[in-house]
């Protein structure tokens, strides 16, 4: 399941660099599901034409991944933005002042991090 989620993602991220056959059939095998029998039939080439496409897609894209990095910069940001929520809920049940500036000083550098990213 986490291939198929990585999968996805990259093609989220970077789907549209790809040529409109190689999007169309990585669509249908990635986000429809569809079994290397049946692309083979809808596309009408063999099954190893359309498991050779799907690797040569998924090598295009985890390299475009290698080089921008742009999936990396966003769990980043996720787990940082959920770091911060989670300040933020902390801080509500926190009466020491001391405390709260603490705690709002960790927040700014968090966001700090972030335009960093």
């Amino acid at each position: 399941m986490k291939e198929i989620a990585r999968r996805a993602l990259l093609y989220d991220f970077y789907g549209e660099l790809l040529t409109d056959h190689q999007k169309q059939v990585y669509e249908d095998a990635v986000m429809n599901d569809f079994s290397l029998s049946e692309l083979a039939e809808e596309y009408n080439v063999s099954r190893q034409g359309i498991h050779d496409l799907l690797k040569r897609c998924d090598g295009i894209l985890e390299g475009y991944e290698e080089k921008l990095g742009l999936i990396k910069r966003f769990d980043a940001l996720k787990g940082t933005a959920k770091s911060i929520q989670g300040d933020l809920e902390s801080l509500k049940e926190i009466s020491s002042k001391k405390e709260r500036n603490r705690l709002i000083s960790e927040i700014q550098k968090k966001i700090t991090d972030i335009e960093d990213i």
